[in-house]
């Protein structure tokens, strides 16, 4: 890691782009500069630096459009070597270069980019680097530069970091390195050239939680950054799956469908994906989903009937595999669901849960199909479908119990449907939502599939609580836009903007735009707007503050006009605005509360707790007063309220396993205070001299195994501390052994250490860490329960362990140790060792 000696800050509080004054890169560039003007609101809370630039009537086919950017933070690891460097905020800087060292930029946030610098001077050997975290970034093999760092390319007196052939990638921090120095030359000029599909805004949210604003704001310009030319895009780095993903895109298709309404690019990509699946069965039930998302938001009768015998042939082929343990291939980045493509089976024993997780999606699927297929007058197909869900429903139920044998992601799936009992929604609800931990999953991408099933369940405050964690906790960690996995714990360890941990799925993408479906749930569930008939012809707008909220308000773009919303709890305030053409149900929030009154333009349509006008009809339910029949206009409404709604009790985090301590101390000399009830010693060496696991397990230790990982022997017959001593059965000398992560193959960046147990008493887990050849590794520790895989320990980062390091940990069941590469050449352990007690 870079140590910066002397930080050299530079905080602008606003970044302008203004298109009149917008520098211009001298060097040729692959697009047009932006062309919209700056008209719209600014919203403090959105990292999007052109969130008030409006372009006129953009269309699906434009093509991409450029603006620049200057740094908001300037460090140094050598402030000797670089004179003026603040001036770079400036269109024209200064920069005496003195010496080597390197200048690394903060550009404040997430941008789909390339870094160029100018100098009519430059002498010596300078090399660039970007990154979307505080260290210049390392990919996987398959990118045309796995190693964002390479010599610029010349164009004059401009230098350009070019690491393919499309030139962007994911970019909030660049680097310029002086490596050689021959004589005093300067910096005129540094910009960060980024890459815009032009695209408005026209939905907005804020409410009394700033992070929850924050959040939408931050998932609509996670989507908006990766909208390339003809289609929604996967990841902005380069790390050689730089496609479209036809699942990813329905989470990303629905935050564009509450923050865009661009309906000609959603259609289009619609288009783009509608005969790929890229290999994985439950994506081609999300380009379903997405289809029924789009007619549901548009109406766009033509494009779904030139789509049905399309949607009909996914719907049949999951009706035919159903039942039959079909490959899979992928259902999601959770240990729980086959962390990540089912391939590597041998570390997963079962992929019940994905399996069933899949089946109630394909009834899913059938179900919201057959909707759809009704409204447009196909009765029979309608019927076929309808029945599909209710004849493999039925089916399930025979199973005795079946609810409690759904983990959270084939719960929230199951609910999703929209065909369950309500003793089978409480079920579930008991056995997989109560666990604040355990109700969260891995990938965003999947926790937006939870959190729906939270609304339908009406557990609100869970699922804003849930929301705090995933998404809130990302931008804690410092995110401008969603990651594609993500674990709360990670901000125990790491600090703002850290390299993250790296596992099952590879390279963290720090710019997953599958991580945006939170934008639309909050639209639809907390500012309460939701089609009821297509086109948003019927709607009904039923916010949801719960206990927490007391102010919250946006608009909704439709086809037919923006819906607007305003709740004021706290000053009884409710203002309503519907388009011509729109009729609409509105619910007045009861927030566990009586309301005395409602008046509208000073009229009282609900006085002393019952209804007083026959101007609109008014339903009273347990959460909502709800005046039925609007039409378009204004319609402001003033609310008594009487009583209070109680405070909501955070949930508490529940961790089964104790991380014990880390030594440091004890090194290599293990044996007088690990290991009492078994070891084993990574690719050791015994006295035949054959590389081995030393193993030697006793007590109630059953078994050990191994998953995804390659063996070293560094050396043998050592005389070094370090190293971990023999066991004097199978081995005589220190020899310096461990199992390693596979980098920089894609997805090889993790291995798993399975431990089974035959009791259920507590045991002591202690993990050797080695960094032998001094490569400053950072690894992190990610625990499981071994049956369940449910995650049972805060993430923790070792680092530092170049003389060796224990890392202990205590639980009463078999387990599961993740092992994850964060920083250096790969991940590394030596040897682990069993307890019956505390040694520490």
């Amino acid at each position: 890691m870079m140590k910066y000696t002397l930080l050299l800050l530079l905080i602008i509080l606003g970044v302008s782009c203004n298109t009149q004054s917008v520098e211009k890169s001298p060097a040729p560039q692959p697009y047009e500069y932006i062309t919209g003007k700056h008209t719209g609101e600014k919203v403090p809370l959105s990292p999007d630096p052109l969130i008030d630039l409006r372009w006129e009537n953009p269309q699906a086919d434009d093509e991409l459009q450029i603006y620049t950017l200057k740094p908001v933070v300037i460090q140094t690891d050598a402030p000797e070597s670089f004179e003026n460097l603040m001036s770079l905020k400036k269109n024209q800087s200064n920069v005496v270069v003195k010496g080597t060292g390197s200048i690394m930029m903060d550009f404040g946030q997430e941008n789909a980019a390339w870094l160029e610098f100018d100098s009519d001077d430059l002498s010596g050997d300078v090399s660039m680097s970007i990154s979307e975290y505080n260290e210049p970034a390392i990919l996987n093999e398959g990118a045309q530069n796995r190693i964002k760092t390479l010599t610029p390319i010349k164009y004059g007196n401009t230098y350009r970091l070019e690491l393919n052939d499309e030139l962007f990638e994911g970019v909030r921090f660049g680097w310029i390195h002086v490596n050689t120095f021959e004589k005093q030359w300067h910096i005129d000029n540094v910009r960060l050239v980024c890459q815009i599909k032009p695209t408005n805004y026209r939905g907005s949210f804020s409410c009394s939680d700033p992070l929850l604003t924050q959040i939408w704001y931050t998932g609509a310009y996670g989507v908006k950054l990766n909208l390339l030319k003809d289609y929604f895009g996967a990841i902005l780095m380069d790390r050689s799956d730089r496609f479209s993903w036809t699942g990813d895109a329905y989470p990303s298709q629905a935050a564009a469908l509450v923050a865009f309404a661009n309906y000609d690019f959603i259609k289009k990509n619609i288009f783009h994906t509608s005969k790929q699946s890229n290999g994985i069965e439950s994506y081609s039930l999300y380009w379903i989903q997405s289809l029924v998302d789009y007619f549901n938001y548009t109406g766009d009768t033509e494009t779904v009937l030139h789509f049905i015998d399309n949607a009909c042939n996914k719907l049949d082929h999951a009706y035919e595999i159903f039942g039959t343990n079909p490959s899979l291939s992928y259902y999601g980045w959770d240990e729980r669901i086959g962390a990540g493509f089912l391939r590597f089976n041998g570390e997963n024993d079962s992929d019940t849960e994905a399996q069933n997780a899949f089946k109630m999606l394909s009834i899913e699927s059938w179900n919201d199909f057959a909707t759809v297929l009704k409204s447009l007058g196909k009765n029979e197909l309608s019927d076929k479908y309808k029945a599909y869900a209710i004849e493999k429903l039925n089916e399930i139920r025979k199973e005795n119990e079946w609810t409690k044998k759904y983990g959270i992601h084939a719960a929230s799936d199951a609910i999703n449907t929209g065909l369950l009992s309500t003793e089978e929604k409480k079920s579930l609800f008991e056995t997989s939502f109560t666990n604040r931990l355990n109700r969260l999953s891995f990938s965003p991408f999947n926790q937006f599939f939870i959190i729906q099933a939270m609304a339908r369940l009406g557990k609100y405050d869970e699922a804003l609580e849930t929301i705090r964690d995933q998404w809130g906790e990302q931008i804690n960690y410092g995110a401008t836009s969603f990651f594609e996995v993500f674990r709360p714990s990670w901000n125990i360890d790491l600090g703002k903007n850290d390299p993250p941990p790296n596992g099952q799925c590879g390279y963290t993408s720090i710019a997953h735009p599958w991580g945006g479906g939170v934008v639309k749930w909050i639209t639809e569930e907390i500012l309460g707007i939701k089609p009821v008939a297509p086109g948003f012809k019927s709607i009904e707008i039923m916010p949801h503050p719960g206990r927490t909220l007391t102010d919250i308000r946006g608009e909704v773009p439709t086809p037919l006009g923006s819906v607007g919303v305003l709740l004021d709890i706290s000053k009884g305030i409710y203002q309503v605005k519907i388009p011509g053409g729109i009729t609409a149900a509105a619910g007045i929030p009861k927030m566990e509360k009586d309301i005395n009154s409602i008046r509208l333009n000073g009229k009282y349509l609900w006085k002393d707790s019952k209804q007083v006008s026959s101007q609109f009809t008014l339903n009273e339910t347990n959460e909502f007063i709800t005046i039925t029949t609007l039409t378009s206009g204004t319609y402001d409404f003033v609310i008594e309220y009487i009583g209070g709604t109680p405070e909501y009790e955070a949930s508490e985090w529940k961790y089964p396993a104790k991380f014990v301590c880390q030594d440091s101390v004890s090194r290599g000399d293990w044996k007088s205070k690990y290991g009492k009830e078994g070891y084993v010693l990574f690719n050791y060496q015994d006295q035949n001299g054959d590389p081995i696991h030393i193993k030697n397990l006793k007590g109630k230790i059953v078994d050990i195994s191994l998953n995804l990982n390659a063996d070293s022997i560094w050396g043998t017959n050592l005389n070094d501390s370090r190293v971990l001593e023999p066991d004097n059965k199978l081995a005589f000398e220190r020899n310096a052994g461990a199992i390693f992560t596979q980098d920089p193959r894609p997805c090889w960046q993790t291995m798993t250490i399975d431990v089974k147990l035959s009791d259920t008493e507590e045991h002591y887990f202690s993990l050797y860490f080695l960094d032998w050849d001094n490569q400053s590794r950072r690894t992190g520790i990610e625990v499981f329960d071994l049956e369940t895989k449910n995650i049972i320990a805060p993430v923790r980062i070792v680092e530092g362990y170049s003389s060796g390091k224990y890392m202990t940990y205590s639980y009463n069941k078999s387990i599961r140790f993740r092992i994850n590469h964060v920083r250096g050449p790969n991940a590394v352990i030596s040897g682990i060792f069993f307890d019956k007690e505390n040694t520490n």
